[in-house]
């Protein structure tokens, strides 16, 4: 029993196995049936997903360009120029784009074009990336700060300037969003939301996705970090210490998807279409996230995972702390009763046990978006086992040895 209880408060104080409780959440996420749910207000569109160039190659091309200035990718302004067109017939509330548009000096005679269609769209959000060395001589716009947040800001990631950001004639007519994420993400189910940038807290890519998305601006929103955003109409966002967000990754299915060419013969037939005809793409008021995924400098599907997560209002939450205590507390109390169980019938109690409790673990999730954890009550459980055998055995060497010889 004393064995149980300390490791079990052990696993409780130390923030590491938390991590390893992301990556049974994971595991959960993989096996249950999410993603089921009303359509989100959102649509991935994928440019360049059908190059023929092979990965090889495009790393090699990726590399030359980035060592170049370039935003890493070989699609060039006329094709990003082409999607704002046929994408604008659709009428969108926000276009992001997730890569660093910033060309190479040879493509700058098509950047203009690419220019004058952006200058079209309503709301504009380009990618960024904050540094933590600073230039004082390098531009870096307005960033506007959350006025009023509360709480400990020591755990936000810390920068001091602007690494990469596109051209300036781009940063005058959009919205600037940080896509920095986070080397060790657990599991890669954690998006940042919050930066700290020159003792500010400012929005990250994602976040400011939303806020243009609701027509909200910094000064309204409260933060306190380590428990929520609260936004206007009541609206909360929940948000850990680190300024991260938990995503459920399979809130995508909810999403739309297209590729660059899907969405072309979408808007010729807009245009060939009779006036009493409904279109076939409804894109009105919705976040159009453009990615370029035969890039290998593009950052993960994560960011769209997390605006669908937020605008689908269905949070992962984590069970309450109690829950570890009162499992932790059952082992710890049926340790009596377990020395009394013979081995393989003691193993196979904890194998019926762990199958169940994962069985119990999928349907709390996909019913309700609670998560249980899965290290501490499983490790108690097959930790008592362990302990069992070994106390076991060290009592029945107690009873082998001989009694003295008169």
């Amino acid at each position: 029993m004393l064995v149980v209880l300390l490791l079990g408060i052990l696993l409780l104080r130390e923030p590491r196995f938390a991590q390893t409780d992301e990556l049974f959440l994971r595991w959960l996420l993989d096996h249950s049936q999410g993603g089921v749910g009303a359509a989100v207000p959102l649509t991935v569109i994928e440019i360049g997903g059908d190059s023929l160039m092979d990965s090889k190659a495009a790393a090699e091309e990726a590399a030359t360009i980035r060592q170049q200035g370039g935003s890493g990718g070989a699609i060039s302004p006329l094709e990003f120029a082409l999607f704002l067109q046929s994408l604008l017939e659709f009428q969108p509330g926000v276009v992001a784009f997730e890569d660093i548009l910033k060309w190479r000096e040879r493509d700058k005679d098509q950047e203009q074009v690419f220019l004058d269609q952006a200058m079209r769209v309503p709301k504009l959000l380009l990618a960024s990336k904050l540094s933590a060395t600073s230039d004082p001589d390098a531009p870096w716009g307005d960033i506007r700060a959350f006025t009023q947040v509360s709480g400990r800001r020591g755990d936000l990631p810390e920068f001091s300037g602007v690494g990469r950001q596109p051209a300036e004639d781009l940063r005058l007519i959009s919205t600037p969003g940080f896509s920095n994420l986070p080397e060790e993400a657990a599991a890669g189910l954690r998006v940042p939301l919050l930066f700290l940038f020159r003792g500010e807290v400012v929005p990250s890519f994602t976040l400011q996705a939303i806020l243009l998305w609701l027509r909200v601006t910094p000064a309204e929103v409260k933060i306190e970090l380590g428990s929520h955003l609260l936004l206007p109409q009541n609206r909360r966002i929940p948000v850990a210490a680190d300024g991260t967000l938990l995503v459920d990754p399979t809130a995508l299915n909810r999403a739309g998807r297209l590729s660059l060419n899907e969405l072309l013969l979408a808007a010729q037939q807009l245009d060939t279409a009779k006036p009493a005809d409904q279109p076939a793409l409804d894109l009105r008021d919705h976040i159009v996230l453009a990615r370029t995924p035969a890039n290998p400098l593009s950052p993960p599907d994560l960011f769209a995972a997390a605006l669908a997560t937020i605008q689908g209002n269905q949070y992962l939450r984590r069970v309450s702390p109690v829950f570890d205590c009162v499992i932790l507390l059952l082992v710890a109390a049926t340790a009596g009763t377990v020395r009394k169980i013979e081995r393989l019938d003691l193993v196979l109690w904890g194998i019926a046990f762990t199958a169940a409790y994962c069985l119990v673990a999928l349907a709390t999730l996909s019913r309700w978006n609670i998560w249980l954890p899965g290290l501490l009550p499983l490790g108690a459980v097959w930790v008592s086992i362990v302990a069992t055998f070994c106390f076991r055995q060290r009592e029945n060497a107690a009873n082998d040895i001989p009694p003295p010889i008169a």
